[in-house]
This record gives C-alpha cells, sequence and structure tokens, in this order.
C-alpha cells in the first residue's frame, strides 16, 4: 500500500500478541498501543479505510464501529464482517485463505478514492440498521413468529 500511496500513514490500533513481528514487519507504521475507548473514536474519524485481517474475532465490534464511522472495511468473509458487509458495497470480504488477495484488495482499494468514500457511506447506511431499535424490532418479530409456530403445528398433525 505505501509503494501505491507513498502519502499513506499507516496507523495499527491496539495491542496484541502479533504486535512485536507486526512492528518489525511494518517499521514506518505507528502504532498506537491500547488506547480507551474515547480516543478510539478520532481514531476511525481520522482514518480513510479500515483493513480488519483477524480471523481470531468472534464478532468483532471494530467492523461495525468503522462501518458506522462511514469506513470501507477489507476483511476475511468471517464473524461480524461476514454478516455486515456485503463485498463490493460497504467495503470487501475475502475468503478466509486468502491472504494475497487481502493484501491486492487493499492496495488497490487505496488508489481508489472516491471508490472506498462511496463504500464508506453505504457502510454506515448498513450499521444504521443494527441498532437497538432494530435489534429489539427483531427480536419480537421472532417471538410473534415462534407463538404462532405451535399453532401451525398442531394444524398440521391435525391436533
Amino acid at each position: 500500500m505505501r509503494a501505491a500511496r507513498p502519502d499513506m500513514a499507516q496507523v495499527i490500533v491496539g495491542d496484541g500478541p502479533s504486535r512485536r513481528s507486526l512492528e518489525k514487519a511494518l517499521p514506518r507504521a505507528h502504532f498506537t498501543g491500547f488506547i480507551p475507548p474515547d480516543a478510539l473514536a478520532r481514531h476511525y474519524a481520522s482514518a480513510d479505510l479500515f483493513l480488519f485481517p483477524s480471523l481470531s474475532e468472534t464478532w468483532g465490534n471494530v467492523v461495525p464501529e468503522a462501518m458506522a464511522s462511514g469506513l470501507a472495511v477489507v476483511a476475511f468473509r468471517h464473524a461480524a464482517a461476514a454478516e455486515l458487509i456485503e463485498s463490493g458495497v460497504g467495503g470487501v470480504t475475502l475468503p478466509i485463505d486468502d491472504a494475497e488477495g487481502f493484501r491486492d484488495t487493499a492496495v488497490a482499494l487505496c488508489q481508489l478514492p472516491a471508490r472506498y468514500a462511496q463504500m464508506g457511506r453505504a457502510a454506515r447506511l448498513r450499521v444504521q440498521a443494527c441498532g437497538w431499535p432494530a435489534v429489539a424490532d427483531t427480536f419480537l418479530s421472532t417471538l410473534d413468529q415462534a407463538r404462532e409456530m405451535p399453532h401451525a403445528s398442531a394444524r398440521a398433525y391435525g391436533v
């Protein structure tokens, strides 16, 4: 990405077991280490793209947070990314065994600011539908369906 966009700043937010090896592999990247939640919003707001190569996150709140911040997300088709990102619309998802495709996608997308801005707007719209009112409505609808199902089952069996 740096070869394609020399003006790009790489910021790695957070901490984890791979930090030391990443610092060696990416000597010009800025590593923030752990940051408090109130500072996290400033990092999202100052970013252009969000790359999320993790396969260890079970849900990964950072994916919907990045999307809510209007960022296009490049991620593997796994967990939250698989559920939330329509590939090519609000970001790009790749098969979990395609590290080369992940890299190539990030390099290509970082060169298309109008495209990643458009994806970021779509990402924001997508996660707006995931707010608590929508979650509650889905839950209530599921309860209504469950309440109706026993009656349908009983009729199906002549009870």
